[in-house]
């Protein structure tokens, strides 16, 4: 009965790939940890040496799981100040390079004890959930929690066959997420909506952000010197639909207006060229940089951030350039409503509306955060929102429904009692045979982990799965 509360926080990325679901639930999982009041691990995915010299940066590889735990530790411990208490397990996963994203092989809800399984927090429940076959999560542990972080849908839409494509994902990513998790929480009301979903942004900032903002803050109050000696920029992976469409349209279709100012962009990705080539055809001063870490000295003299982008749920350099004490101008979007509360945040709602704000923002200077503005920014507050959302401190009045089996499928003919129990058995069953996964999506060969995987993350040899 004195056993601490155990989550597990499984995600669909980690680092060194900087991208938000690697970067997020690694804090979530530090900051729930601190206080040593319940057990965390955090469950992420590893990448065959194939696989990683595709998704991390700067030809950065791992011969071993624990080499790679080194680094995440090294870089967490770098930007808060304090050890974290909490595990780090793999699950073997396989990138797709046509999804540009990692999906888990096999059933990942295996890596924790059936013993130790309390509570699962999936950040991207969808994405996890998609091709899973094993033991339904519901099942296996007490509470499950989803956090939506992409707009899937947004971005389908601007694919070839976008409409059709939105269409049939927005019943796939309801149909998962209804029959795997007990709860969902929205990051804001920029996603599709789920059942059982409360909107509440659970994401705070990397706190060395917070820390140069006070430190420019003090800098322009103890002496007459400047804060913010430079213009605009925008920062983010360099792809047409992550912002950059939006923001050269609006620049194009409004040089005159916005004469004489300088624009300066940061990001990598496929669409680098085309971004380049784009910028020099305009007449506005648009210079076009490879992508820098956020926090990089480069940045802090900038006074105005834009980020016209409509696919985020909540973008995190937004957060992290109104922590740093920068104005920021972006649109009237679901995606932005948190940051309303913020008086450096200008918001637009057309292109008139963009051309005045950001005319405005460069002849303005930034107003000063209060600490209780600086909080609720921070993952600190962030991890308030989550407990408070989520319910964990609450005792739970019924058991778990556990089976003994460590199949799925073995479950008896009560599985029928409910229509929601019959539609987990059509997934788990579609789910287990290689040609309907494919139908699905699925990578080829991810129904199970290969032999090399096995190896190098210390799991049983293969077993086959029997119904």
């Amino acid at each position: 009965m004195d056993r601490k509360q155990h989550v597990a926080i499984f995600t669909t990325a980690s680092l060194p790939w900087m991208t938000g679901t690697a970067v997020n639930p690694l804090f979530r999982a530090a900051y729930l940890a601190k206080d040593g009041e319940r057990k965390v691990t955090l469950v992420i995915p590893w990448l065959s040496l194939k696989d990683q010299k595709l998704v991390y940066p700067n030809n950065t590889t791992f011969g071993s799981p624990s080499e790679q735990e080194s680094f995440i530790r090294q870089w967490l411990e770098e930007r808060t100040a304090f050890i974290s208490g909490f595990a780090i397990l793999f699950y073997p996963g396989k990138f797709a390079v046509d999804k540009r994203s990692i999906l888990p092989v096999g059933d990942i809800s295996e890596i924790i004890p059936d013993e130790e399984a309390d509570i699962a927090v999936l950040e991207e429940p969808e994405h996890l959930t998609w091709f899973h076959h094993g033991k339904r999560w519901k099942t296996k542990f007490r509470l499950v929690i989803g956090i939506i972080h992409t707009n899937y849908l947004e971005y389908v839409k601007r694919e070839k066959n976008g409409q059709f494509q939105a269409f049939l994902l927005k019943y796939v990513n309801s149909w998962v997420v209804s029959i795997y998790c007990h709860k969902v929480i929205r990051l804001s009301a920029a996603t599709q909506d789920y059942p059982r979903s409360i909107i509440c942004n659970v994401h705070g900032v990397n706190p060395k952000f917070l820390e140069i903002g006070k430190e420019r803050f003090e800098q322009q109050h103890s002496s007459n010197h400047q804060a913010f000696t430079k213009g605009a920029y925008y920062i983010g992976k360099m792809i047409w639909n992550k912002g950059y469409g939006e923001l050269l349209k609006l620049l194009n279709d409004h040089q005159k207006e916005l004469a004489g100012i300088e624009i300066d962009l940061y990001g990598n990705g496929e669409d680098s060229d085309q971004v380049k080539e784009a910028a020099n055809k305009l007449k506005l001063t648009v210079r076009v940089h490879p992508g820098r870490d956020h926090a990089d000295p480069l940045f802090h003299d900038f006074k105005v951030f834009l980020n016209p982008s409509t696919t985020d749920v909540v973008c995190t350099t937004t957060a992290e350039a109104l922590a740093m004490g920068k104005i920021v101008v972006c649109a009237n979007h679901p995606s932005n409503d948190f940051f309303k509360q913020f008086p450096n945040c200008r918001i637009y709602d057309d292109d008139n509306g963009f051309v005045e704000a950001t005319c405005k923002a460069l002849s303005e200077e930034p107003v000063p955060l209060t600490d209780a503005q600086r909080y609720e920014l921070s993952w600190e507050a962030a991890t308030e929102r989550f407990l408070k959302v989520s319910e964990l401190n609450q005792v739970f009045a019924t058991e778990r429904e556990k089976n003994s089996s460590k199949e799925f499928a073995s479950v008896s003919l009560n599985l029928w009692k409910s229509m929601e129990d019959t539609s987990a058995y059509f997934h788990y069953l579609a789910l287990g045979f290689e040609t309907t996964r494919r139908a699905f999506g699925a990578i080829p060969g991810s129904l199970q982990p290969d032999e090399e995987q096995r190896k190098e993350l210390g799991l049983a040899t293969s077993s086959k799965h029997s119904l």
